[in-house]
């Protein structure tokens, strides 16, 4: 995602320029500490692209900000319909925030079939901004609409702004040489540029932006500046639009340091070329194309600088083979994919597991089973990571709870396959993956250390006084088995899927070494030092809501509005699936109640029901949308009062 840059005394100078232009304006100009909108329209509007810009400029401004960019389904469906339409949702205040926002307080809406899919979502009062001239017979019949919602009375209860988006676009380029079809695909910076003016938005990076995107295309470039011009002007001059808004910038939630914004995607990829680093080790990427995993392929692809070497593969099993061969190799490891890949994935991640060597296995989690719902958000392949295997197969399991912590999640990944020689999974979502907030680019010395030891020579001592090198014999404390490069001299080995001798690696049948080597695998992973996890309960509540991935901000906001009511509520976020922290046994007996809400019908709630005995309860959604805080606050509220 394109971003900028702020840092707090740019983000004052913000404040500055606002003040500046409430000044110099006519208008009546109102400051609000936080605003909710969302850009709708047809696949092909533009609406990612007008919310990424939109996003990028409030990020400039240092605002808090979260985004809720929501695909459709199908690759292109018909123009004008319900399934086409493509949405992005931006939530930005002067203070920390942690969703996109339950409910716009703005809509923007490209089509008939943008409106009708949104408009349920907001509250009465809400501002819509309508684009009058898709709303002809025949695309409001498309969507079921027997009469103009625009003048049927249906949207009384809104303050609806009916713009002729198109016809002003095309007006405002008609003195480029361009058709009609080229200049109405400019509609979408023309509403960009209206809603920068009606909320005070930076338009210099967006019109760096455009000429950088379009330098092989000046005309076109000129053209979008052009539009976007015109949609800032027409908010300062017409009418309807009598009221502008402030909203300041977060200057006191945050800690000092240089600012972006980025995506979740964006941040795995930034995280995995920083572990590369850190470890000194070549990062390789072995991928296939899947939905919403693409990005990161995309990304590292980009880094060749770093040492990083991708390969595109023909399937998903070639995918992880290549990543296993690089692991062999000496590299850091990786394949990223989305839920329906890890099950083709599965048998070379019971391969890794046998032959015990660090593979990052990054699950970009969607809605399922089988091909499912690949442009929506949900956190149903706990169960398929934690136990999607044949035979005892162990492999740790970590999930990143926002877009930036997809970052420290990358590099503590990579700390555990590096450290204990074992594939690792890494559980984000589509939510995450899509969405953006600000994040602060660490200092070099705040990396952690990941340098790798490799075999050098023998290890072993026979009993003739002969040394040899021994594969599987293991380092005392973390039981991880040494890490030997092809071609080192003195350091060949056998290595393969068939059960290994303890120590010599040999191809071994016995079942009593069979039994050993299960149970090491498997307290190998037990022994896996995570930090314990930490609660937040500063009233000496009853209730404990834990959650995992990126449940962490609708949760988080649903128990700072219950607190704010005067409700007492803990809460307690997992990074660590597998192992568990080693306080979490006596965390959850503290609580006479545990809520564990997940984006999935149970997974989380079954595993700490199984391993600790209690009895939590689960509060589950599978819409393929995030929870909003409200819905959540409700439900535990039932919960503290039930």
């Amino acid at each position: 995602m394109t971003s900028q840059v702020s840092s707090p005394a740019e983000q004052a100078d913000g404040a500055v320029v606002g003040e500046q232009r409430r000044a110099a304006g006519t208008k009546d100009v109102r400051r609000l500490d936080r605003v909710i909108i969302r850009f709708a329209g047809d696949s092909g509007d533009g609406m990612q692209l007008t919310g990424d810009r939109f996003t990028s400029e409030t990020a400039a401004f240092g605002n808090d900000l979260s985004t809720l960019p929501n695909f459709p389904a199908e690759i292109r469906a018909p123009a004008g319909t319900l399934p086409g339409v493509s949405s992005f949702q931006l939530h930005f205040a002067d203070h920390d925030i942690l969703t996109p926002g339950d409910a716009p307080n703005v809509l923007v809406a490209m089509n008939p079939a943008a409106l009708k899919a949104n408009i349920g979502d907001l509250p009465r009062g809400a501002e819509i901004i309508v684009n009058t001239d898709e709303f002809t017979k025949r695309a409001m019949a498309k969507v079921g609409y027997d009469a103009s919602p625009l003048e049927d009375g249906s949207l009384d209860g809104y303050s609806l702004h009916p713009v002729p988006l198109t016809t002003l676009t095309v007006e405002a380029l008609k003195d480029f040489d361009l058709s009609r079809k080229e200049a109405e695909r400019s509609k979408n910076m023309f509403a960009l540029g209206l809603l920068s003016w009606m909320y005070h938005r930076p338009t210099e990076g967006t019109e760096k932006f455009l000429r950088t995107k379009f330098a092989k295309k000046p005309d076109i470039a000129a053209a979008n500046i052009a539009a976007f011009r015109a949609g800032w002007n027409f908010g300062e001059t017409t009418e309807d639009f009598a009221v502008s808004y402030e909203v300041a910038p977060a200057a006191k939630a945050f800690p000092v340091g240089t600012y972006r914004n980025i995506s979740g995607n964006l941040a795995l990829a930034y995280g995995l070329v920083a572990a590369s680093r850190q470890a000194d080790l070549p990062l390789f990427l072995g991928s296939y194309p899947i939905t919403p995993a693409s990005d990161i392929l995309h990304e590292l692809s980009r880094h060749k600088n770093f040492g990083v070497r991708t390969f595109q593969a023909e399937d998903e099993i070639a995918g992880i083979g290549a990543a296993l061969g690089a692991a062999f190799g000496g590299s850091l490891a990786v394949t990223t994919t989305s839920g329906p890949g890890v099950a083709l994935k599965s048998e070379t991640i019971g391969l890794a597991v046998s032959l015990e060597l660090p593979l990052l296995i990054v699950d970009i989690q969607r809605g399922g089973p089988s091909t499912g719902l690949p442009t929506k958000t949900e956190q149903a392949d706990l169960l398929q990571a934690m136990y999607g295997r044949n035979g005892e197969a162990p492999v740790p399991v970590v999930a990143p709870r926002t877009p930036a912590d997809c970052f420290d999640a990358a590099l503590d990944a990579a700390r555990i396959a590096l450290t204990y020689r074992t594939p690792v999974f890494l559980l984000s979502d589509g939510y995450l993956a899509n969405g953006s907030e600000p994040w602060r680019i660490p200092e070099p010395d705040e990396l952690p250390d990941l340098t790798v030891r490799f075999a050098q020579g023998p290890n072993h001592t026979l009993a003739d006084g002969t040394e040899v090198f021994w594969p599987y014999k293991r380092d005392a404390k973390t039981l991880a088995r040494p890490w030997a490069i092809p071609g080192t001299p003195g350091l060949e080995h056998r290595i393969g899927g068939i059960e290994k001798q303890d120590g010599t690696g040999n191809i071994s049948y016995d079942p009593a070494n069979h039994d050993f080597m299960v149970r090491t695998r498997q307290a190998k992973v037990d022994g896996i030092e995570v930090p314990d996890v930490e609660v937040d309960d500063p009233d000496g509540a009853n209730t404990l809501v834990l959650g995992w991935g990126s449940t962490y901000g609708p949760i988080t906001a649903a128990v700072r509005r219950l607190r704010a009511a005067g409700e007492a509520v803990a809460q307690a976020h997992l990074r660590h699936l597998n192992p568990f922290p080693k306080n979490l046994g006596a965390v959850l007996e503290r609580y006479d109640k545990v809520v564990i809400p997940e984006m999935n019908l149970g997974q989380l709630a079954a595993l700490v029901r199984a391993k600790y005995l209690v009895d939590a309860d689960s509060y589950n959604q599978v819409n393929g949308m995030p929870f909003k805080a409200e819905q959540l606050a409700t439900a535990l509220k039932e919960a503290i009062d039930g």
